[in-house]
């Protein structure tokens, strides 16, 4: 008896460094924590239908915890939230009521690609393109953008185990104006009404029965830590490197999801897998060596203000 109960306690520390680091990802970077922490519960033998049933429950409090903690930090584009919310959470309920019938892993490779491109135009945006000017021009999300992108991505959420951030997230980074921390922050926020609904949804279809109450109060605890940790991390970390580790992490996830769903050899996948870190790697250098340099220049020209 003794052994069984430190076995379920060593279960319940895991989960909730599980959702710990989970939740640190996801706040930082403005994805992942459904992917992440899913990924993980499976590789525990926990059936697919129950981990992402767990995951959802869990991140309604996480995403109130971290939604909180980038408004205390000013992370949050508040009319931006606003126009997501609503068709994000549509697409949610209608996706988790309907996941059974749906065949998420054949759309899954299509998505991914997209992604995927997305991440390296966000790449390039960031390292090449990116002005600071820019974050001091932010323009909302106009109606017809917020409508079909809320949609999708909510949607996406609830059939694909995760997939709100990762899709709202890289959408909103293309988007001229708006700052790096502020589309994490505003990503973040808005999912909080994705995982009621989403959690709503699967309730209808699954029940409660299915849902280990222990394991999600574990991803809880480690996430609700990990949540104000991440927002100010967000806060402090240069626009130009928060691009480069937001791009990489799109890359990186997606190529993943496309190489799992191909018949490329594990040779193959591993050298594929290598180039994208030394890409990303580069990329993360290229950005910080970028930022020092604008910040020398900022402090050059501020000189040269008060010498005359």
């Amino acid at each position: 008896m003794k052994g069984e109960g430190n076995k379920k306690m060593k279960k319940l520390l895991t989960f909730a460094i599980i959702g710990f680091f989970a939740q640190l990802i996801d706040g930082s970077l403005g994805m992942a924590y459904g992917v992440t922490s899913t990924t993980l519960l499976l590789t525990f033998g926990i059936a697919p239908a129950v981990a992402s049933a767990s995951v959802h429950l869990a991140e309604v409090v996480t995403t109130a915890a971290s939604g909180a903690s980038h408004i205390r930090f000013g992370n949050v584009d508040k009319t931006t939230v606003l126009r997501l919310v609503i068709p994000g959470s549509i697409g949610a309920f209608v996706g988790a009521c309907f996941l059974s019938n749906i065949p998420g892993d054949m759309v899954k490779p299509y998505i991914s690609t997209f992604l995927l491109l997305l991440g390296v135009y966000v790449l390039i945006r960031f390292l090449f393109i990116f002005k600071v000017s820019e974050e001091r021009e932010a323009k909302p999300l106009s109606a017809k953008q917020s409508i079909p992108l809320g949609l999708i991505a909510g949607f996406a959420d609830a059939t694909g185990g995760g997939g709100w951030g990762p899709i709202a997230t890289p959408v909103l980074l293309t988007k001229r104006g708006l700052s790096a921390r502020k589309v994490i922050g505003t990503v973040d926020t808005s999912e909080f009404a994705i995982a009621v609904s989403a959690t709503l949804g699967f309730l209808i279809s699954l029940g409660w029965e299915q849902v280990n109450w222990m394991w999600v109060a574990a991803l809880m605890i480690g996430g609700i830590i990990a949540a104000p940790i991440a927002a100010w991390l967000v806060r402090i970390i240069p626009a130009h490197l928060l691009g480069a580790l937001v791009g990489g992490f799109i890359i990186l996830t997606n190529a993943r999801t496309l190489l799992m769903s191909s018949s490329v050899s594990t040779p193959m996948q591993t050298a594929i897998y290598a180039f994208i870190l030394i890409v990303w790697a580069a990329s993360i250098t290229l950005a910080l060596r970028r930022g020092q340099k604008e910040k020398k220049e900022a402090g050059n020209l501020a000189n040269k203000v008060v010498n005359n």
